[in-house]
């Protein structure tokens, strides 16, 4: 039976044996974390050729020393490789460090004190600049706008991407709306991937500010659970098609596919945005990592062949998937008061609880010895409105200890639920 069908004195016993499986579960001495989506070490080794696959032999054969300064775009072999990841020509694509999200970071800075092309008005020099960031979302897109000051606006996510009624009108009618958030294929947390319909839209919508741009991190683009992955649409294609070529700036990196913070990441776009971002970079270093880049081609040697090596990080990935899914099916959706959509790729699972009650479960669950993401971190401003939204992670510890984790957790929200109905 629905909890919210109970009556008082069914609900009342209901809670004590939610309370009594609770205790059970928290004298089990547990102390697990699924609060960040990182790689197992089992992941981690299916890279460590990494670490052997370079010699001297290997540069010798190279027509430029890659030990040295310049090739500051990236080596062109890296460059290939990445560019289907992105969508985007090899020479539409920069090759940069390890960290997508450190690129992201100083495209914001640029915007900020350099404007987003010649003749753009830097972002700092305006009154003010707002970002549309699809909710739930990615904690640390949100924390670069807090960084700089820039007002985030929350935008519900559906089951084809963001709400794009509630995003044409925005930006329509606000020229101080300067940039989106976008997560596009199995977003961060919910796991879903945009529509066809969608990313057309987003392209061809029209903007008040002339300088608007969508940061597309396409994290998880290649990050499939099953042979049949999601398919997404190519934004800078439909960007071009729709006359806004300079639209978008496409970010991704190896960093769940190789050695998390040893990886290499890239960005793609318009030739103009390229060239731009290009040159202010050659004023803040002289090169990146080649060596890395050299390192990940001739491991991986293409985009096909990260493709099927993130086939075996799916065969690890795919049962503790499973595993939360169940419990949550058996345990939780009896309750009648959760929702959690059915990711088939990316790092996480997003739980929504009766409202009111995200921060009691992430609370009762620490208690017990888990650690979750702090409610409300999927949220601009860690605000989620309507305390509901818990981000699972399940890649970091083994299947055991993921059940035991799992366990606490649907403990946890069945005790929270009750809680909050006998308040009512």
């Amino acid at each position: 039976m629905k909890l919210c069908e109970m009556s008082a004195s069914e609900l009342r016993q209901t809670y004590l044996n939610f309370k009594k499986e609770y205790d059970e579960v928290c004298e089990l001495g547990i102390d697990l974390d699924i609060s960040r989506g990182k790689p197992n070490g089992a992941q981690l080794d299916l890279s460590n050729g990494l670490m052997t696959c370079l010699d001297k032999s290997v540069i010798d054969k190279c027509s430029f020393d890659y030990r040295n300064y310049g090739v500051m775009e990236g080596v062109p072999s890296s460059r290939k490789m990445l560019a289907p990841l992105l969508g985007v020509a090899p020479e539409n694509t920069l090759v940069c460090g390890n960290s997508s999200l450190n690129i992201m970071y100083d495209c914001i800075v640029r915007a900020m004190l350099l404007g987003v092309l010649e003749g753009k008005t830097p972002w700092s020099q305006l009154p003010k600049v707002k970002f549309l960031c699809p909710a739930p979302g990615y904690d640390r897109h949100f924390a670069i706008c807090e960084e700089f000051g820039i007002e985030m606006i929350a935008i519900d996510m559906t089951e084809t991407g963001p709400d794009m009624d509630t995003v044409e009108k925005l930006v329509a009618e606000d020229e101080t709306i300067k940039g989106m958030w976008c997560v596009p294929k199995y977003s961060n947390p919910q796991g879903i991937t945009y529509s066809d319909e969608t990313v057309r839209r987003l392209a061809s919508m029209k903007t008040a500010a002339d300088d608007f741009r969508i940061f597309w991190d396409n994290a998880y683009c290649i990050h499939d659970l099953y042979d049949e992955g999601d398919e997404l649409l190519n934004v800078l294609d439909a960007c071009t098609e729709a006359g806004n070529p300079d639209r978008v700036y496409i970010f991704f990196s190896t960093s769940k596919i190789s050695f998390a913070g040893s990886g290499v990441a890239a960005m793609g776009g318009s030739k103009n945005n390229i060239d731009w971002q290009k040159k202010r970079m050659t004023i803040q270093t002289i090169s990146f990592d080649k060596i890395n880049q050299l390192r990940h081609v001739i491991y991986y040697k293409d985009a096909d062949g990260l493709k099927e090596h993130m086939k075996l990080h799916a065969d690890i990935l795919r049962p503790k998937f499973e595993t939360v899914l169940k419990a949550f099916d058996e345990q939780l959706a009896p309750l009648g008061c959760v929702y959690y959509p059915r990711p088939r790729g990316g790092y996480f699972i997003s739980l929504d609880v009766m409202d009111g009650c995200a921060k009691r479960v992430v609370e009762l669950c620490k208690n017990a010895g888990v650690v979750l993401t702090p409610a409300g971190s999927t949220y601009p401003y860690k605000n989620d409105p309507n305390d509901r939204n818990i981000r699972v992670a399940p890649s970091y510890i083994n299947v055991d200890e993921l059940e035991a984790a799992v366990s606490v957790l649907c403990a946890s929200v069945k005790l929270a639920c009750a809680e909050k109905l006998l308040e009512k």
